[in-house]
């Protein structure tokens, strides 16, 4: 048994080894990974160390990761309320519909804290304010007699992570290849007994410019080449980087939002477009080539109402901006059914055959009928619709 403090995570995958886990491990935790797949934390707890590779602009730089367990909360769970009772915080990433599911050890570990230092709990999900929704399920899931409890015995941080994470060799096992630059913002407010103290976290008292400005940049730029990349029969993200086409496309995609970002967060046009050419270079590198399959997948939650497309158009549609490139990508997300794997593609497909236009647009994007965004979404619905 360590004797190092304790950090939990929910989500064994290659972003909770490779990012979070990496912080945690550099900032002297012992991690305690919780996840369902069998195979996956039987691999954690019969390897010692896992190695991660950073990939930069001037080549690569290798970690080991010690000092890691994991937990089965399938057939364990009583372990890991244990764990999250002893523990100084808990992170997640495990994808936005999971949260319901992990609040409910959360909340027992909680109530089971005898520590007078309230526990952290941050979600690290791509999606706005995870950890609000987090504390929101962990609350629906405590007794009544129990719920001062949540509060009292701990507290919750909004979070924004950006890094990339490509397609893994088939034989890496726990080894992790990832980008080397990362960004980790968690907001302050929420821990009045002082944040946890980890290496790497940019800890900021409003949360959402770097939310907005990360999601409306690198996801939509992301997503875009994705979506356009693969109706296009084109295999990797780098690749469709490399064809003029799409690149204009994400290009069009990221004038639009930037126009978003400036004036709403007074943030500079210089700095905004420093950025924007920074996420470029990211996505543009072979160095960490990706699927268009991977990187679309999920695509009913990335035509979300606050989500990479919707999000901004919406807001620069009231504000009368144009939005035309953005359309074009919602339009190539649509077009993104019966992906192989990818559970949400074929119920995108299904929505858009039995579902009325209107009532798919509503559906997809949880936008009002009487919005301004709302008909030129339709548009494309139709045009989608018209040619299956």
């Amino acid at each position: 048994m360590s004797n190092l403090p304790i950090a939990v995570h929910f989500g064994g995958g290659n972003i909770g080894r490779g990012f979070i886990a990496e912080l945690l491990h550099e900032s002297g935790f012992e991690v305690i990974f919780c996840d369902v797949v069998d195979a996956l934390v039987n691999k954690i707890n019969e390897t010692p160390e896992y190695k991660i590779t950073e990939v930069g602009a001037e080549g690569t730089k290798t970690k080991i990761i010690k000092n890691y367990r994991a937990i089965n909360t399938k057939y364990n769970l009583d372990d890991a309320i244990d764990a999250i009772s002893k523990a100084t915080i808990v992170t997640c990433a495990v994808g936005p519909r999971v949260l319901q599911f992990i609040a409910k050890p959360i909340s027992e570990g909680i109530i089971k804290r005898e520590s007078k230092t309230p526990l952290a709990v941050i979600a690290c999900e791509n999606m706005i304010n995870a950890t609000d929704a987090l504390r929101e399920h962990i609350l629906e899931k405590t007794a009544e007699e129990h719920k001062d409890k949540i509060t009292s015995k701990a507290e919750y941080g909004n979070s924004a992570i950006d890094r990339i994470v490509p397609t893994q060799p088939t034989d890496a096992g726990l080894d992790v290849l990832i980008e080397k630059f990362y960004e980790w913002c968690v907001e302050d407010t929420g821990f009045k007994n002082g944040p946890p103290k980890v290496n790497g976290i940019h800890w900021v008292h409003d949360l959402e410019p770097y939310i907005e400005r990360k999601l409306f940049t690198v996801n939509t730029s992301h997503a875009t080449a994705a979506y356009f990349a693969y109706n296009k029969g084109i295999k990797t993200i780098d690749q469709a980087m490399a064809d003029k086409e799409i690149k204009a496309e994400v290009t069009e995609a990221l004038k639009e939002t930037a126009h978003l970002v400036v004036k709403k967060h007074g943030i500079s046009a210089e700095e905004q477009q420093k950025y924007v050419d920074t996420i470029v270079d990211r996505i543009s590198n072979p160095s960490l080539e990706d699927v268009p399959a991977r990187v679309g997948r999920a695509p009913l939650r990335k035509l979300g109402r606050k989500e990479r497309f919707i999000g901004p158009a919406a807001q620069l549609e009231e504000q009368g901006y144009d939005v035309t490139a953005l359309m074009r990508g919602v339009e190539m997300a649509l077009r993104f059914q019966n992906v192989e794997g990818d559970d949400e593609s074929v119920e995108l497909a299904k929505i858009l055959k039995e579902k009325s236009a209107e009532e798919a647009t509503t559906e997809l994007t949880g936008l009002d009928s009487k919005h301004p965004l709302f008909p030129k979404v339709l548009e494309r619905v139709k045009k989608v619709q018209s040619e299956a």
